[in-house]
C-alpha cells in the first residue's frame, strides 16, 4: 500500500469511528483514485476534500473528509430531502382567489372583497416549462360564474409574507443577475422577467413586442426605441418604478429579434399586471377603482378559485436537474416557513447524519458562501436519507448523466441512468455529490474543490466518473442495492436514439 493510501485510512478510522470495519477496496480501485488524483489536485491547485464510498456509506478512499467545504448548490441535495421529508413526494402547492361576499345571480358580479392569494409555487408562470398559470385561475373564476369583480387589488400569501427579498446571506454582487431573483411567495416565472423586441416593419417605425414572460408583461414594457435602417441592433433596457421597463435605443430592420432576461424588481406589480391581462383573457370585467360591498355582514372567505402545481417529486427534480436557486428557497420556506428556515435545514442534516461540526448551512440553494459541508456529509446523508421512510426513490431526484447539469456526461459512459449526482458551481467552489452504478455495487462519491481553477476542476471531476463508470450499470429506481442481476447499462445505440 503507498504512502498516500496508507494516510488516507488513518483519516477515515478517525473521521468516522462508527463505521463497521470492512475490506479495502481492491488495488484496481484504489490505484485508479490515486493516480486520479495526483493529476487532478495537479490541473487544479486549491482545496480538495473527496470522500468516496459504498453504499452503506462505508469510505473506501478519502481525502480530508471531514473537511468543512463551501458545497455550493449541492445544498439542494439537502433541501429536496428535508421538504419532501416534511410535505411528502405527492405535496402540491396552491394559488388561489379568496372572496367573502356573494356573487349576483344576474350578472355574475362578486359583491364583496376578494383577495389574490400566492402561495410560492415554483412553477407558477413558467412560459416554456410548465406549471399552473393565472390565466387558468381566472378562468377557473369565470367557470364559477363570477363575470365581474370590484375593487383595487389585493393580494395575500397563506404565511403573510407578500414582498420578494434578496436574501442577506446572497453576495450583494449577484443582486439583479438571472441566479438571483428576489425570493417570495409572490413569484411569477421563477422571479424573471423574459421579453423580446423586433425591427418596426420599416425604418421609421416603432420597433415590436414579440413575446413577453410572463403573460401580461408587456402591458409594464414601454418601447421607446427606434427601428433604422440596417442589421445591428444598440437597445438597452432600463428599470423604472411601479415594475416597468424602458427600452431605448436603435435596432436595425433587417435585424434578428432580440431578447432581454431579467429579474422582477417589484414582484407585486408584475403579479397585478400579469392579474389584470389573465381576467381579461378569461372574460371577466375589473372595476378596480369601484368597491361594492354586501349590506350584511362579510361571510368568511372562501376559495373562488384554485390551481395547483404538479406535484413535489416533479418540482424537486426540474430544481436539481436545471439548480434553479428560487425554486430551491421556496422548496425550503414551503417546508419550514420564513422564520429561520435554513437553521431547520440544518437540523435536518444534523439528524441524518449524525455531523455537527461538518455541516452549516444558511440557505437552501448554496448561492452563499456561507455554507459549508464535509465530504462526509455528503456521503452519510446519501448513505442514510433513501433508507428512511420520506426517502424511498430519493436518487431518482438527482438528474442522471447527459441531462442538465451533468450534460457534459452525456459522453464517456456506457449510457443514461449510471450516474445520478447535483453539481455546484460558484466562482470559487466545483462540487459534485451523488450515486454512481457498478456491477459490484453503488458508489457514493462527494467531490468537492475550493479554488480559482474552477472549470479545471470540474473538468478533472468528470473524468473521474467516466473512469469510475466505465463499465457502469444502470441505478435502480426503487433502491441503491445493486446485485449480480442488475442490468447492463443502455449501449451506444440506446445514448443515440434517446438523444435524438
Amino acid at each position: 500500500m503507498s504512502p498516500l493510501a496508507s494516510g488516507l485510512l488513518i483519516l477515515i478510522t478517525v473521521g468516522w469511528p462508527e463505521a463497521r470495519p470492512k475490506s479495502p477496496p481492491g488495488p484496481g480501485l484504489q490505484e485508479q483514485l490515486e493516480n486520479w488524483f495526483v493529476k487532478a489536485s495537479r490541473a487544479a491547485p486549491g482545496t480538495w476534500a473527496i470522500a468516496v464510498a459504498n453504499q452503506d456509506g462505508q469510505l473506501l478512499w478519502a481525502v480530508q473528509p471531514t473537511r468543512p467545504m463551501l458545497p455550493a448548490s449541492t445544498v439542494k441535495v439537502f433541501t429536496t430531502g428535508f421538504a419532501r421529508t416534511v410535505l411528502g413526494g405527492a405535496a402540491r402547492r396552491a394559488t388561489r382567489v379568496l372572496g367573502s361576499g356573494h356573487l349576483d345571480p344576474f350578472d355574475g358580479t362578486w359583491v364583496g372583497g376578494w383577495t389574490l392569494e400566492l402561495n410560492g409555487d415554483p412553477t407558477l408562470e413558467r412560459a416554456a416549462l410548465g406549471g399552473p398559470t393565472l390565466q387558468g385561475l381566472a378562468e377557473e373564476l369565470h367557470r364559477s360564474g363570477v363575470r365581474r369583480l370590484t375593487g383595487p387589488f389585493d393580494l395575500a400569501s397563506a404565511t403573510g409574507e407578500v414582498e420578494g427579498v434578496f436574501p442577506g446571506v446572497w453576495d450583494r454582487r449577484h443582486q439583479g443577475r438571472y441566479f438571483a431573483p428576489l425570493v417570495g411567495n409572490i413569484t411569477l416565472n421563477e422571479g424573471l422577467v423574459r421579453f423580446a423586441i423586433g425591427p418596426g416593419p420599416a425604418a421609421g417605425k416603432p420597433p415590436q413586442l414579440r413575446s413577453e414572460a410572463p403573460t401580461g408583461l408587456g402591458d409594464l414594457v414601454e418601447i421607446r426605441a427606434r427601428t433604422v435602417a440596417g442589421t445591428r441592433a444598440s437597445l438597452r433596457v432600463g428599470r423604472r418604478p411601479g415594475g416597468r421597463y424602458i427600452v431605448t435605443g436603435t435596432i436595425g430592420a433587417r435585424s434578428r429579434t432580440r431578447w432581454f432576461t431579467l429579474t422582477a424588481h417589484e414582484p407585486r406589480a408584475l403579479v397585478e399586471s400579469a392579474w389584470a391581462r389573465a381576467l381579461r383573457s378569461a372574460g371577466i370585467e375589473w372595476d378596480r377603482e369601484l368597491e361594492i360591498r354586501p349590506a350584511l355582514a362579510i361571510a368568511p372567505r372562501a376559495v373562488l378559485a384554485q390551481v395547483q402545481s404538479v406535484p413535489f417529486d416533479s418540482i424537486a427534480m426540474e430544481i436539481n436537474r436545471r439548480s434553479v436557486n428560487i425554486g430551491a428557497e421556496l422548496l425550503l420556506r414551503w417546508a419550514a416557513g420564513y422564520q429561520s428556515p435554513a437553521e431547520h435545514l440544518t437540523d435536518h442534516v444534523r439528524a441524518v447524519t449524525g455531523e455537527f461540526s461538518g455541516v452549516r448551512l444558511v440557505d437552501g440553494s448554496g448561492l452563499s458562501d456561507q455554507d459549508r459541508v464535509s465530504p462526509l456529509a455528503f456521503i452519510s446523508y446519501l448513505a442514510r436519507f433513501p433508507m428512511l421512510p420520506a426517502g424511498r426513490g430519493f436518487p431518482m431526484l438527482l438528474p442522471t448523466n447527459g441531462v442538465g447539469t451533468l450534460h457534459k456526461l452525456a459522453v464517456g459512459l456506457p449510457g443514461p441512468g449510471i450516474v445520478r449526482a447535483k453539481t455546484g458551481t460558484l466562482a470559487d467552489a466545483a462540487t459534485v455529490v451523488g450515486y454512481l452504478g457498478r456491477a459490484e455495487g453503488v458508489l457514493l462519491i462527494s467531490l468537492m474543490y475550493n479554488g480559482r481553477r474552477v472549470s479545471t476542476a470540474r473538468r478533472e471531476q468528470w473524468k473521474l466518473f467516466r473512469l469510475l463508470g466505465a463499465e457502469g450499470v444502470l441505478l435502480p429506481e426503487d433502491g441503491l442495492s445493486i446485485g449480480g442481476d442488475s442490468q447492463p447499462a443502455a449501449g451506444p445505440d440506446t445514448v443515440w436514439a434517446a438523444k435524438r
